[in-house]
């Protein structure tokens, strides 16, 4: 494999989106998260990491290296005590030694582990990790209005519904969408950390990749239309870095044209970023 990456990062992610539900609320009936004080819509960073590793699995296919730890039907523990199996792991009697062998293997392995890190104790022990990558939750821009919609169904799921509708056979359900709504997501990377997963610079192309096409192959009739919009970079020239991630996060401003009317659309806001003020050793890439 390549050489982990030797550069820190920090990025802003921008998504947009028309008539859905981007990320639910279990605890509220599966609601359009909310921050209930200031009205401003919520997207967790777990939702985020879903659908990166989503997309990989679709590019990758399972490809060696790139095989996903956390997916559908996934038995960790099973996944853990593979790696005890491997050659170069079995065989070693120190116990240190094995759980430390077992967690580089997981790292070379998947490619979830060694982006996002990952609890490898839960069974066999491996470990744990601490993954290079970490999103903050995106917040929307604007507050969000959450709208709410009967739907009915031409068809019911028992006979026995179908009785009591006498032949009928209807029913009523309520979906929940949010009209527009512009999100931003606050990211970073960290060489240190990289290096200690072995994240590479492929790695990190492939993550980009992500974040720019995710959301073309996660549609669903409850997520609407759902776009990436802009995608800021900040390169540093170090692996520590050359300044703060919020000094460099405030260089970007998102305006609404016209705060008399509700945003409807990513063409009603003005985003603008000061590279004047952009410090020594920090590069910015418009990646979208």
């Amino acid at each position: 494999m390549e050489t982990a990456i030797n550069n820190r990062y920090d990025f802003i992610y921008l998504f947009d989106v028309q008539d859905g539900n981007p990320n639910g609320d279990p605890d509220a009936g599966n609601l359009p998260r909310v921050d209930p004080e200031t009205g401003e819509g919520l997207v967790s960073d777990v939702c985020l990491k879903r659908k990166v590793r989503n997309f990989v699995q679709i590019v990758k296919g399972g490809e060696r290296l790139y095989d996903i730890f956390i997916k559908e039907k996934a038995v960790l523990n099973n996944l853990i005590a593979d790696a005890h199996k491997q050659e170069g792991v079995k065989d070693i009697k120190e116990k240190g030694d094995k759980t430390e062998a077992a967690r580089q293997w997981m790292c070379r392995n998947f490619y979830d582990i060694r982006t996002f890190g990952a609890v490898l104790s839960t069974g066999e022990n491996a470990g744990q990790v601490r993954g290079p990558i970490q999103f903050t939750f995106a917040r929307s821009i604007s507050p969000i209005v959450t709208a709410e919609h009967s739907i009915t169904r031409m068809a019911v799921a028992t006979e026995d519904e179908a009785k009591k509708q006498s032949g009928d056979n209807r029913t009523m359900g309520r979906k929940f969408t949010v009209p527009y709504g512009l999100y931003k997501a606050n990211g970073f990377i960290s060489a240190h950390l990289a290096a200690q997963t072995g994240f590479n610079e492929d790695d990190l192309n492939l993550f980009w990749d992500s974040l720019k096409n995710m959301f073309d192959h996660d549609h669903s009739a409850a997520r609407g239309m759902m776009n990436a919009r802009k995608l800021i970079v900040f390169k540093h020239s170090t692996a520590l870095g050359n300044a703060s991630a919020h000094s460099l996060f405030g260089l970007m401003k998102v305006q609404l044209k016209d705060d008399q009317r509700p945003p409807r659309s990513f063409d009603d806001y003005i985003v603008t970023i000061d590279k004047d003020k952009l410090p020594e050793g920090v590069e910015v890439l418009d990646m979208i």
